[in-house]
């Protein structure tokens, strides 16, 4: 199975359909996913601080949770539009941007975004560029960044501990658990909880030389969600939203613990 037939097949499964979508939206609100969406929005807003405002695109916008989060806090002074490649997300982000809004929500990919040159100020891409071909999605946001405009994309930790967990050893466990319960009939409702495949983890080094590669340069960069727990115990044992959800960004051995990174870009002027 080819990467992006496999990054089709995890979309699908995730994230297409209505209840998929409030689900995940409900996750990021409340669930052993919140601690991490709360931190990632609230340091994307510190970024976005540096901005007067314009037009802003959340590519791989999901439910909205960024777009509801930036109407709340700058309102009135960003034009947003919203992308995603499944149809319930984008419903969903309508729905939660609220009546009256000015939002611009559209199917789309990120890898052909259907924008014009140069089209926006801010470009935010959080959470997507793991399931992607990540030097042809960074050529597409270059291209629809005008000059002088700021990029801001996050990606998972590769170095951070609770990732190598996650992906060498729970998420190869679920699945060999999986098949089992396959082997023994278990209806696919009834198994163990879903294993993400298609995801591809990169350094901030790695990442800094691809945004080179695109025409962008890269500058800050913070880690955050530094944590001591490894799955599955953060299911159990869900983190507080205190210091950390307020993103200040880790450094030495905080940042080897940080579950993801952010790193800010600007598209050259000239």
């Amino acid at each position: 199975m080819s990467f992006i037939s496999e990054r089709e097949h995890a979309v699908s499964a995730q994230f297409d359909g209505a209840s998929a979508a409030e689900a995940y939206a409900a996750s990021h609100d409340d669930g052993a996913s919140a601690h991490f969406s709360r931190t990632r929005i609230a340091l994307v807003e510190r970024f976005l601080q540096a901005v007067r405002g314009g037009s802003l695109l959340d590519v791989g916008c999901g439910p909205g949770m960024m777009v509801r989060d930036v109407q709340k806090s700058r309102p009135g002074e960003f034009r947003i539009t919203a992308l995603d490649r499944s149809q319930a997300m984008v419903d969903a982000c309508i729905r939660n941007a609220g009546e009256g809004s000015d939002v611009r929500a559209t199917v789309g990919r990120v890898e052909q975004l259907p924008f014009e040159d140069g089209e926006f100020d801010v470009v935010i891409a959080m959470g997507i560029l793991e399931y992607t071909d990540v030097p042809v999605a960074l050529a597409e946001i270059t291209r629809v960044t005008r000059p002088g405009g700021l990029v801001l994309v996050t990606m998972l930790n590769p170095r951070s501990p609770y990732r190598f967990v996650q992906f060498r050893l729970f998420w190869p466990l679920l699945r060999t658990l999986r098949r089992l319960e396959a082997l023994r009939g278990v209806p696919p409702e009834h198994r163990h909880g879903r294993v993400e495949p298609g995801i591809r983890l990169h350094s901030e080094r790695r990442l800094r030389d691809m945004f080179a590669g695109a025409g962008l340069e890269a500058r800050e960069s913070a880690y955050f969600d530094a944590t001591l727990l490894v799955p599955p115990l953060d299911r159990y044992l869900p983190r507080t939203n205190g210091e950390l959800a307020r993103a200040t960004p880790n450094h030495g051995w905080r940042e080897a613990l940080s579950t993801a990174y952010l790193l800010a870009a600007h598209k050259p002027a000239g």
